[in-house]
């Protein structure tokens, strides 16, 4: 939307304000300006904005451009729910030349859609034991191209009361549980308990429980770690299980073993990974791996609820390979039910940003069930039946020559038949 305002020097010393309408789900409002001055004099427009009922923000004569989302604002400016109704920028009229000036204002409104978001739900600052602050982590996710992160500094919470609320990344406050025989984060509560201390399994309960309580998701961290692996009872309540911690591991791959033999005994858990990022130093770096989510909303609630669906896959890096499972209208994470004309069908795998050599493999409970290998194509397509299977899962093999071994490279959640 364009607006274009004429404003005269009898205006001037005056706040104008130029009406717009928000309609409901509206996830992101940027306004810029342009200010042309009808003849000589000066000419100076400050800036602000208000909602239905309060003013939003201001930043005066030092910024001809804003955005405000639920969570994240340009400094000066108050994030938090987009009401629907009449929203007003507003241009002080601070030096108007003798001739008027112009104002051309552009107001971009997004809507909420669901799209895919990818980030690092595992990640250390100076809060605890890692060795980058809060903005420098978050700057290096931008600059990374990605969407979210959690910084889940161990036993503590003051991280979360540091977030930048002016950056491009959304912030999902975390904490990871930390105790001498297994880790556990917590996602999505900025304080998500009281006293973190735990040394018996019925304590451990009962932090996981006050966190839940408090809104929390609760991650079973690197279950199988030779140094901080879980040793609690296994029938912890747990959200997500983090299948894929940093660089790819003997420990990694335990854990995905362990997670399929899960599946196949008829339990549906949902994988995410981390970078568990503390500082620079071999393999190990920010996103890696990506947790990719396919949300409604580029919010922390959006994150959260689209990995709650399961419609979740993993890659070593946030460059992909990227996947895509589904069976006409089921995605990864959907069960098709088993009336469903969809069962009729075949199961869909899509892979985009192969390398030669990517071996790409679609597996059920009954094991491997197609493999291909990449030979010149970025993409592939993989079918299978659906009959007589409980669930369909992708795994994507790449040979890196900096360590000379064939490694995970992505990984998909499930998609299960009813």
């Amino acid at each position: 939307m364009i607006i274009t305002r004429l404003i005269t020097n009898e205006e001037a010393d005056r706040y104008v304000e130029v009406p717009f309408q928000v309609t409901s789900g509206t996830e992101r409002i940027h306004v810029r300006i342009e200010v042309e001055a009808n003849g000589p004099g000066d000419c100076v427009i400050d800036l602000g904005v208000k909602d239905s009922t309060r003013v939003r923000g201001w930043s005066g004569g030092a910024r001809t451009e804003f955005f405000v989302e639920a969570e994240q604002a340009t400094p000066g400016y108050i994030p938090g729910e987009l009401v629907a109704g009449e929203w007003a920028v507003l241009l002080g009229t601070y030096r108007i030349p003798p001739a008027g000036c112009t104002v051309r204002v552009e107001v971009t409104c997004i809507t909420m859609q669901g799209r895919w978001l990818k980030g690092d739900l595992h990640m250390h600052t100076v809060h605890s034991d890692g060795a980058w602050t809060v903005a420098e982590n978050a700057k290096m996710m931008a600059e990374l191209g990605c969407d979210f992160l959690a910084m889940t500094d161990h036993n503590t919470y003051s991280q979360n009361l540091t977030y930048p609320k002016e950056t491009g990344i959304v912030l999902i406050p975390g904490m990871e549980l930390t105790t001498n025989h297994g880790h556990a984060n917590f996602l999505g509560a900025v304080r998500p308990v009281e006293d973190f201390r735990a040394v018996s399994s019925e304590q451990v309960q009962d932090r996981i429980q006050e966190a839940r309580s408090n809104g929390a998701r609760i991650v079973l961290n690197h279950p199988h770690c030779p140094n901080c692996g879980w040793e609690w009872a296994w029938s912890v309540d747990c959200d997500w299980v983090e299948i894929w911690n940093g660089p790819w591991r003997e420990a990694n791959q335990r854990t995905l073993t362990w997670w399929h033999e899960q599946l196949c005994s008829g339990k549906r858990m949902i994988a995410v990974g981390g970078s568990d990022f503390h500082r620079q130093g071999g393999y190990v770096k920010h996103s890696m791996p990506t947790t990719w989510v396919y949300a409604a909303s580029r919010t922390a609630q959006g994150v959260l609820d689209g990995i709650d669906t399961g419609r979740v896959f993993l890659s070593f890096s946030p460059e992909g390979p990227t996947l895509e499972l589904h069976a006409g209208i089921y995605h990864m994470g959907d069960v098709v039910p088993a009336q469903a004309p969809e069962r009729q069908g075949k199961v869909v795998l899509v892979v985009n940003e192969l390398e030669v050599g990517d071996t790409v493999k679609l597996i059920s409970d009954r094991g491997v069930e197609v493999t291909c290998v990449a030979h010149h194509e970025r993409s592939l397509e993989l079918l299978a039946e659906m009959e007589g299977r409980t669930f369909y899962r992708a795994e994507v093999w790449r040979y890196f020559s900096e360590v000379q071994e064939t490694l995970l490279a992505a990984v998909s959640n499930p998609l299960y038949m009813d």
